[in-house]
């Protein structure tokens, strides 16, 4: 099996970058974030996102997994219930960040993404596959652009979806997701020594595919 890591910030464009990588070079895409983001909303729904006691209590009561659809898509699964589109939302965003601070629910998916990987030729993303998940990945990737880049291609996106949003509040939000998830205690975000680095900031998301997919097939090479 051939598996590529990537790993970087918050709005980098990994998901969207990683997916349309993998489907042409037909390996399977994994957006571990969005297991985050489900504990993230059973943790909302159950009004204790900041009861890290609670949320760990949780996790013996949840099942999150991953399914494809029929066009290979990736959909997640919150006991059983699809919850893909329901965990695309800023304030699951941020309590994804938070929960992924917790040693706890990192161990609950690690080997989710594990079993993943050992089955399959995968492109995995998250903010710590090459430094924790898959440390003996074939191909490690840091995908990076700046703050400001960051939150101008997330504003346009909220406004698209016909939400109400200042540019400054989610230049703030990149800010502080990249504060948390540097800072963490566990598996903080950062770039591991043989991880090639992709600055995305000047450069089109056709671009930015054409880069990735490079980079990759000279690892296959």
């Amino acid at each position: 099996m051939f598996n590529v890591a990537i790993d970087g910030p918050a709005g980098a464009g990994k998901s969207t970058i990683a997916r349309a990588a993998a489907k042409a070079l037909g390996f399977i895409y994994v957006d571990t974030g969005a297991l985050y983001r489900a504990v993230a909303l059973n943790s909302v729904r159950n009004n204790i996102l900041d009861n890290e006691k609670a949320i760990v209590d949780s996790l013996g009561s949840i099942e999150v997994t991953l399914g494809f659809d029929e066009s290979g898509v990736q959909r997640v699964y919150l006991n059983k219930e699809d919850v893909s589109d329901l965990i695309r939302t800023p304030q699951i965003s941020m309590g994804a960040s938070k929960v992924s601070a917790i040693s706890q629910v990192r161990e609950f998916l690690l080997e989710l993404q594990r079993d993943i990987a050992r089955s399959n030729n995968v492109i995995m993303d998250g903010r710590d596959i090459a430094t924790v998940v898959l440390p003996n990945a074939d191909c490690k990737i840091f995908l990076f652009a700046s703050p400001e880049c960051r939150a101008q291609r997330r504003y346009k996106e909220l406004i698209e979806k016909g939400e109400s949003v200042m540019y400054e509040d989610v230049l703030a939000d990149v800010n502080q997701r990249d504060y948390n998830d540097t800072h963490r205690d566990i598996a903080p975000l950062k770039p591991t020594k043989d991880s090639i680095m992709a600055d995305t900031s000047e450069l089109t998301l056709e671009q930015s595919v054409e880069l990735i997919i490079n980079t990759i097939k000279e690892k296959m090479q």
